[in-house]
């Protein structure tokens, strides 16, 4: 029986052309028509997830870990809905990432029919851009600027909603073009005020953050802060940026950061800010940098002209891929007379990462130094949000590139996702995904995804019983007033069983060695349940002492 060629063909075709090798889904009706294109045509392989929230994230983290664009497929409605949460996601942690949402017939729309949305409206706040493809002509044309849009400039998602109508109805053939961006890269003239600021500097430092960051930019940025010895921090959630055993490597901006990198931040003579937009959580609720300061000391580079000058005013300003202006900073080589500066801000480092004494059985961070000897070098970590997750990013050392999938969006659930997307795309690397137990439940069924596609993950369940880092605003703001945040848990070993995943429970660090092991060594999807003590709420914090203010 001969088919005809119909827009979901054309659909299918161009994702293909712009290597996509796979999508995350749940199916739906209204879509039909691209599920059996993309069963018809073969070569993109179909995740088909247990809720669009866990789909979405998956399309995210694919996109973080791998730098394509990510893409998600899911049904009009409640599905958009639910995949809102990682669209978002996508737009503040700056990930490509494509989400098509099959919409009600063209004949039908504004009538509130079933599942109807005007999704240009919806998602039109949190992505680059939100359209409708009416015209199966236009597949390709739309798909391929899908793609370029969100993958230039500041990185970022878009939402295409596909009638269902149209779906089935002829379009050409598509063309072999695909979408490219190329690199840009910095002036003579910019690089040349950058290496006068840095010759005239006493203190200087050196932020990193932002998307986009390919092996080639990270060794450039790595060559260009160990050449002039530079003190290098990274952003909220970007620690993967550099090696973390680097002599110049000397902390992160994000929640709960060492007090003394704060200090150092603020006597700093010179910033040089590379691909960070310089956000809410780095620069501590805005209250980081004074705007009249960062006019005599920021140099901010960063790809979307937009976000300069947007919070910061900046003495430098630059628009520029983060891989090209790495490579044009790497030539630089100034006369080093911050050598002390530099030392002291590593020891500073140095002892903050140091495990420290908690009162309760088990010792967040013996367990994330523990994974810090065990695992490989290009082990994947993953996390959502909660207190538990500032244990692994204070304590953990990221020593290779594309190592921490974690969601400057705060947003609750991610981990467990993005732990299966980074397992899928890399099989035979070591992917550990830290949950706590209220992040866990909110997308813990995607187990079920796990199982079904082999992505033999280690999930480590925080358990505290609480949902932690409202626990510590509620007791900081009202001491001992507890509302609404103590959990009552089911057991997440048998939990994970019932999957057909292997599971144990560990309640002392000492136990914790060998229960990883057994994990790692499972050759399925594994979760090691940690019973921890909510009294150690978060890293040298108490509530006996946030009780006390």
């Amino acid at each position: 029986m001969t088919v005809l060629r119909t827009a979901a063909d054309a659909l299918v075709e161009t994702l293909a052309r712009e290597g996509v090798d796979r999508v995350f889904c749940v199916p739906g009706e209204s879509y039909l028509a691209v599920l059996d294109a993309l069963g018809r045509h073969g070569g993109i392989e179909v995740i088909a997830c247990r809720h669009e929230a866990g789909a979405a994230n998956m399309a995210e983290a694919h996109a973080k870990l791998t730098g394509r664009a990510g893409v998600c497929m899911v049904t009009r409605g409640p599905g958009a809905t639910h995949a809102s949460v990682g669209l978002h996601t996508a737009r503040q942690d700056s990930t490509p990432m494509i989400l098509f949402i099959g919409q009600v017939a063209r004949s039908d729309r504004g009538r509130e029919a079933f599942q109807e949305v005007d999704y240009r409206a919806f998602f039109g706040p949190i992505t680059k851009w939100a359209d409708e493809i009416d015209d199966p002509r236009r597949m390709e044309e739309l798909v391929s600027r899908a793609f370029s849009v969100a993958g230039s400039g500041r990185m970022g998602p878009v939402a295409l909603a596909l009638p269902e109508d149209m779906l089935h109805e002829p379009s050409p053939p598509i063309s072999a073009a695909r979408a490219c961006v190329s690199d840009m890269a910095l002036s003579a003239t910019v690089l040349a005020e950058i290496e006068k600021a840095l010759s005239g500097a006493q203190r200087p430092l050196l932020i990193l953050g932002g998307s986009g960051w390919r092996a080639d930019g990270r060794a450039a940025i790595a060559r260009f802060a160990a050449q002039n010895d530079l003190s290098t921090l990274l952003s909220f959630r970007r620690k993967d940026l550099l090696d973390n055993d680097a002599p110049h490597f000397v902390g992160d901006l994000g929640l709960g950061p060492n007090p003394k990198l704060i200090a150092r931040v603020k006597q700093a003579d010179l910033l040089i800010c590379l691909g960070a937009r310089l956000g809410e959580n780095p620069t501590q609720g805005y209250t980081l940098f004074e705007r009249a300061e960062t006019a005599e000391r920021l140099i901010h580079i960063h790809p979307e002209p937009e976000e300069l000058n947007r919070v910061w005013p900046a003495r430098l300003a630059a628009a520029c891929d983060v891989n090209g202006a790495a490579a044009g900073l790497a030539g630089l080589n100034v006369p080093v007379s911050w050598g002390d500066w530099r030392a002291q801000a590593r020891s500073d480092y140095e002892a903050w990462t140091a495990p420290i004494s908690v009162s309760g059985a088990v010792n967040m961070s013996e367990v994330i130094a523990h994974l810090n000897e065990a695992l490989p070098v290009d082990a994947i970590f993953t996390n959502g949000a909660g207190n538990y997750a500032a244990w692994l990013h204070r304590f953990v050392r990221h020593r290779a590139g594309g190592r921490q999938l974690a969601p400057t969006s705060g947003a609750m659930g991610y981990g467990v996702p993005a732990g299966i997307a980074a397992k899928l795309a890399y099989p035979d690397r070591m992917v550990v995904s830290l949950a706590g137990d209220g992040c866990f439940l909110m997308t813990g069924q995607e187990l079920a995804t796990a199982v079904q596609y082999g992505a033999n993950l280690v999930i480590i369940v925080v358990d505290n019983g609480s949902y932690g880092t409202i626990r510590m605003h509620q007791e900081r703001h009202y001491p001992g007033r507890v509302v609404g945040t103590d959990l009552k848990n089911p057991d997440f070993a048998a939990y994970a069983a019932s999957f057909g995943a292997f599971s144990v429970k560990v309640e002392r660090t000492e136990d914790f060695p060998a229960a990883l092991a057994a994990a790692c060594a499972a050759g399925r999807p594994a979760l090691i349940h940690l019973i921890t003590d909510v009294e150690n709420i978060a890293p040298g914090r108490t509530i006996a002492d946030l009780r006390k203010g």
